[in-house]
């Protein structure tokens, strides 16, 4: 599952929520590490229904880049993209689009809610819990557990700069994490559309930074 949190027994979930945490999974896990060869082969293989949507033409393109790229190239851009030396070309963390720094402000909010919700690092990453893989994955948790502060969650600790993070990934050079980047602000800009006016009915009180 997640290396940064302690997963729930997770109810069943309609197709549209289903694919909804699928899709933060799936984020997560290609944020976190390049892909191994069976989720490009699978990614490669997927088809996707022309239906108009603005998700519709970024997933086309983040299959069509899966079907061009190698392991290998996916791995080095992985690192020069999200990792780096010091740090990558983008900085996949709360703390530093909300507050200019790693391990600030938001950082200190996010583990304060985290704990409100039951949620546990894992002693398995090094990753402190703000990264953008991270609150994809507690996203993915939340929905599958039907939890009431899905969308407060979102509210507080993504819709800031989620977006903005992922517009900056949709503007590095390669192709395929450029198209991830692309696909994941799309994807965010409808979770806020769907999201925003539940969270302003949402009775549970979380800390924002």
């Amino acid at each position: 599952m997640t290396d940064t949190v302690t997963p729930r027994v997770a109810p069943e979930l309609d197709e549209f929520h289903a694919l909804r945490a699928d899709v933060y999974r799936l984020l997560a896990r290609l944020l976190r590490e390049p892909p191994d060869t069976a989720l490009l082969d699978w990614l490669a293989g997927l088809e996707v229904e022309d239906d108009g949507s603005a998700l519709a033409s970024p997933w086309r393109e983040l299959i069509a880049s899966a079907g061009d790229a190698s392991i290998e190239e996916l791995t080095r851009a992985h690192f020069r993209h999200l990792v780096g030396v010091i740090q990558g070309e983008v900085t996949p963390y709360a703390s530093w689009y909300r507050n200019g720094e790693l391990l600030d402000e938001a950082l200190v909010a996010l583990r304060r809610d985290l704990k409100v919700l039951g949620f546990e690092r894992s002693e398995r990453t090094r990753d402190p819990e703000d990264h953008l893989a991270a609150l994809c994955e507690v996203m993915a948790l939340l929905i599958e557990a039907r939890s009431p502060a899905e969308a407060r969650f979102f509210m507080a600790h993504l819709a800031p700069w989620a977006a903005h993070c992922l517009a900056d990934l949709a503007a590095v050079a390669s192709p395929f994490y450029s198209r991830l980047g692309r696909l994941g602000r799309a994807f965010i800009d409808k979770e806020e559309a769907l999201l925003a006016g539940e969270a302003a009915q949402d009775p549970v009180r979380l800390v924002e930074p």
